[in-house]
């Protein structure tokens, strides 16, 4: 098809055509021939191609079939979930690798009795989970659900009931080193219970046994803190027919015997006063005493013809008055010296008193002879005279017999009456 158009502007880009029914086109300047100006007038050939339509729509049809099998052919799969093992309080689940196809992984998160009870660490790594802390012969529903660019997948439930006390068949065992007799026994013991031996530590282990902690099963059991107890654990729980603790079957656990001398508890100590401390004196001897050394005092104040030895008087009584209740404590029995700890408070209180009695006697009477002194000195004999009338007054205000001094023989001086 031929068409004549007229240029009407050109311009370095586009170039303005005018059709014979003067209608503006728009044409690529680069398209039409570099010497044409501004009323020349050129004639455009139009044809289709089919051909090339052809070739494009095949190109177009394969680049959308690239695309769909690369990003839209396959989709994430769901989870298959399944139970490894049960014993009495926990469960072993595991579960297929996650096929993800071309989407991204948001989450994997595992829900038990349709609450959800955590997420899967590292899910594109880990294909299984223990739970522990179940109750036991006790029914459980678990399930997970994958999360991800392309949608939601949940996997279908699973329920699992845990076993009975009586129920031993949960139990899976690895050994470690034990000797050969003993593995045999350990063999044929598992067997009977219904339990089961497998090669390493795996996620089911429930129990390592062996006689020494060394080795590297060892070392892998206390990292996974699996229970390392004895072989005399299984042999217990078959003789009971049922699952024991591990508490005194542990490795490291001493085993019980008879305690050695240096392990048995002292003999529990009496109340066995010791030789050497002094004994508490009791209410009646102190009394005694006080009543010796009040008499001794008064007959010590006449012998003496002076008041300034009464001192030493007093203090030669109290001596003999503490040693005659040492004397009578001696004589008492084991229920005497109970009571007297009994009343240990009331005797000291008695004992301070009586000693602050004495001490005030003592001072009245030293001052009582300093004033004799005195009266004896500054005078003659109607002075000494004067002087033991007025020390027998003082007596007389005193007590009766404690505190009167002895009158002077006739002819006496003052002198003698002052030694």
């Amino acid at each position: 098809m031929l068409v004549s158009l007229t240029v009407g502007k050109v311009d370095a880009g586009v170039t303005v055509l005018l059709t014979p029914d003067k209608r503006l086109i728009e044409f690529p300047s680069i398209l039409l021939p570099p010497n044409i100006s501004s009323g020349s007038i050129v004639d455009i050939t139009v044809g289709r191609n089919v051909s090339k339509e052809a070739a494009a729509e095949d190109d177009f049809r394969s680049l959308q079939d690239r695309i769909f099998q690369s990003f839209g052919a396959s989709e994430p799969a769901a989870p298959i979930l399944r139970c490894r093992n049960a014993t009495q309080t926990s469960v072993v689940l595991e579960w297929d690798p996650i096929e993800l196809a071309t989407a991204d992984l948001i989450s994997l998160s595992l829900y038990r009795n349709g609450q959800k009870a955590g997420n899967i660490p590292r899910p594109l790594e880990m294909h299984s989970t223990k739970i522990s802390g179940l109750a036991v012969d006790t029914e459980y529903s678990f399930h997970l659900v994958l999360r991800t660019s392309a949608g939601t997948r949940a996997s279908e439930k699973v329920v699992v009931r845990t076993h009975k006390m009586t129920d031993l068949s949960g139990i899976t065992i690895t050994t470690g080193i034990l000797p050969a007799s003993t593995r045999e026994n350990l063999t044929r013991a598992v067997e009977r219970i219904g339990a089961k031996i497998v090669d390493g530590v795996r996620i089911d282990t429930t129990h390592f046994v062996t006689t020494e902690g060394r080795g590297t099963a060892w070392e892998k059991a206390v990292e996974n803190n699996i229970p390392v107890v004895r072989p005399e654990w299984v042999t217990a729980c078959e003789q009971n027919g049922r699952i024991l603790g591990v508490t005194k079957f542990y490795l490291d656990v001493m085993r019980p015997g008879p305690p050695s001398d240096d392990q048995l508890p002292p003999p529990p100590a009496k109340d066995v006063p010791p030789k050497d401390a002094p004994r508490r004196a009791s209410p009646q001897a102190q009394e005694a005493g006080k009543k010796s050394q009040e008499s001794k005092a008064a007959a010590a104040g006449p012998a003496n013809g002076q008041k300034g030895q009464e001192p030493e008087a007093e203090a030669s009584a109290s001596a003999s008055a503490s040693a005659s209740p040492a004397a009578e404590d001696d004589s008492n029995s084991q229920e005497e010296q109970e009571e007297e700890e009994a009343s240990e408070p009331k005797a000291k209180s008695t004992e301070q008193k009586v000693r602050s009695d004495d001490h005030a006697e003592q001072k009245v009477r030293l001052e009582d002879v300093q004033e004799q002194k005195v009266a004896l000195r500054s005078g003659g004999s109607h002075h000494s005279q004067q002087a033991t009338v007025e020390g027998g007054d003082s007596g007389d205000d005193d007590g009766e017999d404690e505190s009167k001094p002895a009158s002077p023989p006739d002819g006496a001086s003052f002198q003698e009456v002052e030694l």
